[in-house]
């Protein structure tokens, strides 16, 4: 069984920066693509950023420039660096495990509150 568990949410004004990271037990991360999804009060959950297991990245429109996804597999761990926080970016981030050629992620976190003041 794979656990993922997220932590370094928080409040933060406009303009500043948080790092999230994410712990998974098991053997099977350091072979799977890793994501960050958020999701705001009434909207669907988006995909902001992926990191294969080579390190390839890829990150949606939205954050590109301003978030920097990484992971360190010998610790089993992945980040997601926030910086130039916006208001719009406030929302529950997921973390997730994404088997090699599959679209949709396996192994979900439990999720970690982001959020950014005016």
């Amino acid at each position: 069984q794979v656990q993922l568990v997220e932590s370094g949410g928080g409040l933060v004004q406009t303009g500043g920066s948080l790092r999230l990271s994410c712990a998974a037990s098991g053997s099977i991360f350091r072979s799977n693509v890793m994501a960050w999804y958020r999701q705001a009060p009434g909207k669907q959950r988006e995909l902001v950023a992926r990191i294969t297991s080579g390190g390839t990245t890829n990150y949606a429109d939205s954050v590109k420039g301003r978030f920097t996804i990484s992971r360190d597999n010998a610790k089993n761990t992945g980040y997601l660096q926030m910086n130039s926080l916006k208001p719009e970016d406030t929302a529950v981030y997921y973390c997730a495990l994404i088997r090699p050629g599959l679209a949709l992620p396996d192994y979900w976190g439990q999720g970690t509150q982001v959020t950014v003041s005016s």
